[in-house]
This record gives C-alpha cells, structure tokens and sequence, in this order.
C-alpha cells in the first residue's frame, strides 16, 4: 500500500482524482484479479468519496463568497 493510500485525508483534490484515473484504468483492462479488482474498487470509492469532499467544500465557500457579495451589494 502506497502512502497516500494510507492516508486518505491528506490526499489533495489532483492527487486522489489522478489515482483514481489510475485505477478506473485497470478495472477497464479487465487483466486485474476478481480479488484485486474489489479491492480496487474499494479504493476507487474512498477516492470518489474524497474527491467529493473538495468539491462540496469548494462549493460551500463559492456560495459563501456570493451571499457576502450580495449582502454587501445590498448595503450599498
């Protein structure tokens, strides 16, 4: 198990969302074991999961950016 793989939650958006390019690859190949292949998975879910994460996340603050903007534009 690599590093990263050890730890999720110091994976970057790139980081987890190139690595699961990776591994959508290899279950495309179909030269994987069944056990690999629901390992793989197992990981491609935990990347998902954290590519989600980052994108909830920068969505959140964009919408916190536009109620401020707004609330300010409406002051004015």
């Amino acid at each position: 198990m690599t590093e990263s793989a050890a730890k999720p939650d110091s994976l970057s958006y790139e980081q987890a969302r190139d690595e699961l390019v990776i591994i959508v690859q290899r279950l495309e190949s179909g030269s994987a074991s069944l056990e690999e292949s629901l390992a793989l998975w197992e990981r491609g879910e935990q990347l998902a999961a954290i590519c989600q994460q980052w994108l909830d996340g920068a969505k959140a603050k964009i919408e916190a950016a536009r109620t401020r903007d707004q609330a300010a534009a409406e002051q004015t």
